[in-house]
């Protein structure tokens, strides 16, 4: 699982070892890693590994240091807003697709042919609701997200006849302590929890989601 260690990792990491999966977390940031060590560190099935999956060295050796392959979920992402297109620069759209976008691209391109190869499996990836529902100041973030719902998309169709369901997610705004640091007057109780999301993330990557491939699943809340 790509970016296991974030507010909404933690959980959907938890959420997969409760289903009896086996799972490798990447992580990058120091602190997150340690948080997760204390809440799961003594869990029978996880394994944490260093990557910043921008990198394509990086990401191929995630991939390829798992074996037995069968689902790869990617929770890398960021957001970036406050300002209209014509107060951006290119590297503000850039940046974004950088961190949304590239690190899907660079573990789907090791980890379809693997899956495929084993039989079949997952691939899930994160857009957002604003992909569809786009808002006014977040351009390059709604662009980047809505091309990583086209790229779920794009791969259903190369991978599906390989027995691969791919899909995506999209929440809206998830609650998390960095969303309330930035939304401090929100009405948090019309978020949706990181743990809802993850048990969406579960059914996904679960054989129960057999016949779901190239889907677009909103995750709301109430928001």
């Amino acid at each position: 699982m790509a970016g296991g260690t974030g507010a909404l990792g933690a959980a959907v990491v938890r959420e997969l070892l409760d289903a009896g999966m086996r799972v490798t977390a990447t992580w990058l940031v120091e602190e997150e890693r340690e948080r997760v060590e204390r809440e799961l560190g003594g869990r029978e099935g996880l394994t944490l590994m260093r990557a910043d999956l921008t990198d394509p060295h990086a990401a191929a050796a995630a991939v390829n240091a798992v074996d037995g392959l069968r689902a790869v979920v990617d929770l890398v992402g960021g957001y970036a807003g406050g300002a209209k297109v014509h107060e951006l620069d290119l590297d503000d759209l850039e940046r974004m697709l950088a961190l949304n976008l590239r690190p899907l691209f660079l573990l789907a391109r090791v980890a379809m042919p693997r899956l495929a190869d084993a039989g079949g499996g997952a691939f899930v990836g994160v857009s957002a609701r604003a992909a569809v529902r786009p808002f006014a100041g977040a351009s390059p973030y709604i662009a980047a997200k809505a091309a990583v719902l086209a790229f779920i998309q794009a791969l259903d169709v190369e991978w599906r006849d390989r027995g691969v369901r791919c899909n995506a997610i999209l929440p809206s705004v998830i609650d998390t302590p960095a969303n309330r640091r930035a939304q401090p007057g929100a009405d948090y109780s019309r978020w949706v929890a990181p743990a809802e999301v993850a048990r969406v993330v579960r059914f996904l990557v679960s054989d129960d989601s057999a016949p779901t491939s190239g889907a677009a699943v909103p995750v709301y809340g109430r928001a």
